[in-house]
């Protein structure tokens, strides 16, 4: 999709993380933005960073307008596209981030834990496309990036929740990738490695898991995130202008994305022991 000034794009997940860098860099370059999430202070705070100079500014300014929306509600997203629609008159980009993460092994989540995470990070995916894909279908370049990670890619314990939804957006992403392949809108699916965001911070613990498995969990994750938001934005932003189908996102998922590729069967062998040693410190 070139170029990218003047056209808009639509984020979720906008509130903070890589949806807040995202919102950031496309601002600079030149998009007007659509930015969506359940957290309407965090929104604000991110139109704050992409205008530090003037707070006033948004209020003369419909290049960026903030949406509060739950994106695992169809009526929410579909009600959040008419107004982007009506305030924006198009959109060029959709960028599907929103997500959240859940700690704790199978057994140890609920059902109601399980749905309650599929219904942001895949449900939310599937609902962004099915509403916006009407406004992008009208535009003569448009793309759709829908985020998914490296547990998309492999798959690890404590993550079952997690992993699936990865995975379905991965799935679903690169089958609406081939159907619109003849059409002006391109497709790409996103596969960070860490990055340094509140998700771990934010997220569920397992009905029947341990009160103490929130902090193990942040602290190994603070110790895997070697990116930054600021350049996943960037990495990600590359990606979109050079149109590539999978965006991989910081050495670690490209080291994973290999060693999947070369041991399918056989990865944990490989990635386990390496994961706990980074997870572990010096």
């Amino acid at each position: 999709m070139r170029p990218l000034r003047g056209a808009v794009a639509a984020i979720t997940g906008a509130a903070s993380g890589i949806g807040r860098a995202l919102a950031v860099r496309l601002a600079q370059e030149g998009m007007a933005l659509a930015l969506a999430d359940c957290d309407a202070q965090g929104l604000e705070d991110t139109v704050r960073q992409i205008y530090p100079e003037a707070e006033g500014r948004r209020e003369s300014d419909p290049l960026v307008t903030t949406h509060v929306v739950d994106v695992a509600s169809e009526a929410a997203v579909e009600t959040c596209a008419e107004d982007v629609a009506a305030r924006h008159r198009r959109v060029a980009l959709l960028i599907n981030n929103a997500g959240v993460a859940l700690h704790g092994d199978f057994e140890e989540i609920s059902q109601a834990d399980f749905e309650w995470l599929m219904g942001i990070n895949f449900w939310g995916t599937v609902y962004g496309v099915r509403h916006f894909l009407p406004l992008l279908r009208r535009e003569t370049q448009a793309h759709i990036v829908n985020v998914s990670s490296v547990f998309g890619l492999m798959a690890y314990p404590g993550q079952a929740a997690y992993c699936s939804s990865k995975f379905a957006v991965r799935g679903f992403t690169e089958a609406l990738r081939h159907e619109l392949a003849e059409t002006a809108v391109r497709v790409s699916c996103v596969h960070p490695g860490g990055v340094r965001t509140r998700i771990a911070e934010h997220a569920r613990l397992g009905a029947k898991a341990r009160p103490e498995l929130a902090a193990e969990h942040r602290e190994k994750f603070l110790r895997l995130a070697a990116t930054s938001p600021e350049a996943a934005a960037a990495r990600i932003v590359q990606g979109i202008l050079e149109d590539e189908p999978r965006i991989r996102v910081g050495a670690d998922a490209m080291q994973i994305d290999r060693i999947v590729r070369l041991l399918p069967g056989r990865y944990a062998a490989a990635l386990f022991p390496m994961f706990r040693r980074r997870m572990e410190g010096p």
